[in-house]
């Protein structure tokens, strides 16, 4: 599923120029996976090079530099040495520009920001990643579905890039699989056979929305990953999805992973775990939810961390709402969090409802969130108007 964009990202010459003589780098990046594989993907040319740098993730970051110090925020755009997201997935800025430094980057990692930035390898400016990743024979395209396990249950279960009638539950999940009869090694028509199964649970499911058969999309062909090399997961797909989730469920591990050439079993299941209680977390607050439908969004009410909120939020977005807005709302924590279809300004519109109730909004333009002190029923209702 990739988005329409146009090209706002800075020459990747000029910010090549900077970093090569910064005495210190500070990367901040919003809280997902693009973000997040753009910074890593940075921070691994920075480290190439000998130039110092520190590495943190915010749901709304502002630059943070003191004297000679640069500062780059990686996906909003913010400051003289900001990496948007808005006119190309920033992994595919980060990526040129470590180039620049004179650094082979990982591709792996460039593309996995590609597909958590809703986009599709060798789209919106992701072409040279492509190319690399498979002139080193790191990827080879194929039937089946985009998870980061070897074990199908586990990973299509726990996948936040579909949502299926048995998505959060993997012994359902493993149930549907044993109706295939899938051999041990699966061949081309096992994954042909798999995907199918998944294509059509997603797009029957009870109150599937008429955007599920093609949100699904994004799971199905997946790029695998080469048996031997560094990557830590099965596909790009599933190295998207796990980036995104450890982005706001554990973002020291996020970074870490990003850092990491050549993670570490103990670095891996970490990653897999914490993307594992997300995405199952999330699914559950989807089967929990009640929701309202309104002119242009749909509200879920749910019981969810505020980490989980924005997952809710894209999922109920891209396989339940029959509205370009999904809205994802914790009373508890006061906590909501809104995914769009396109870029309907929805951080500013977050902002603008925090001021109005009493809180903090953030965001960018097809994803935001707003903290409040107390019931954030007033914070839904000045959102609402603002959208």
């Amino acid at each position: 599923m990739t988005e329409t964009i146009t090209d706002s990202a800075p020459a990747p010459d000029a910010l090549a120029s900077v970093l090569a003589d910064a005495p210190f780098v500070r990367l901040v990046a919003t809280d997902d996976g693009d973000a997040l594989a753009a910074a890593g993907t940075l921070a691994r040319a920075l480290r190439e090079r000998g130039v110092p740098f520190q590495v943190r993730i915010a749901r709304d970051p502002v630059p943070d530099a003191a004297g000679d110090d640069v500062a780059v925020v990686l996906g909003a755009d913010r400051g003289p040495h900001a990496v948007p997201c808005a006119g190309r997935p920033a992994s595919t800025t980060a990526f040129a520009v470590a180039r620049e430094l004179g650094v082979e980057p990982d591709p792996a990692i460039a593309l996995a920001g590609v597909v958590a930035a809703g986009s599709v390898p060798g789209t919106d400016g992701s072409g040279d990643a492509l190319e690399a990743a498979e002139r080193a024979e790191l990827v080879s395209r194929r039937p089946g579905v985009a998870i980061p396990t070897a074990d199908l249950a586990d990973g299509i279960a726990a996948s936040t890039l579909l949502r299926t009638p048995y998505s959060g539950d993997v012994e359902a999940t493993r149930a549907a699989l044993a109706a295939l009869g899938l051999p041990a090694e699966l061949d081309a028509d096992a994954h042909r056979r798999l995907a199918s199964l998944v294509a059509v649970d997603v797009a029957t499911a009870e109150d599937a929305s008429t955007r599920s058969a093609s949100a699904v999309e994004r799971a199905l062909r997946p790029y695998a990953l080469d048996a031997g090399a560094t990557a830590p997961f099965e596909t790009i797909g599933g190295y998207a999805d796990v980036l995104e989730a450890l982005a706001r469920e554990e973002p020291g591990t996020g970074v870490a992973l990003a850092l990491a050439a050549d993670p570490g079993d103990d670095l891996r299941t970490a990653a897999v775990d914490a993307w594992r209680s997300h995405g199952t977390a999330a699914h559950r607050a989807v089967d929990a939810a009640t929701t309202g439908r309104y002119d242009g969004c749909i509200v879920a009410r749910v019981d969810a961390s505020a980490s989980v909120l924005p997952t809710v939020a894209r999922i109920l977005r891209d396989f339940r709402s029959p509205e370009p807005v999904a809205i994802a709302l914790d009373e508890s924590s006061g906590t909501l969090a809104t995914a769009a279809t396109g870029d309907h300004g929805i951080g500013d519109a977050c902002r603008s409802a925090a001021r109005e109730a009493g809180g903090a909004g953030w965001g960018n333009g097809t994803r935001g969130g707003i903290a409040v002190d107390g019931d954030p029923t007033d914070a839904l209702a000045a959102l609402r108007g603002a959208l």
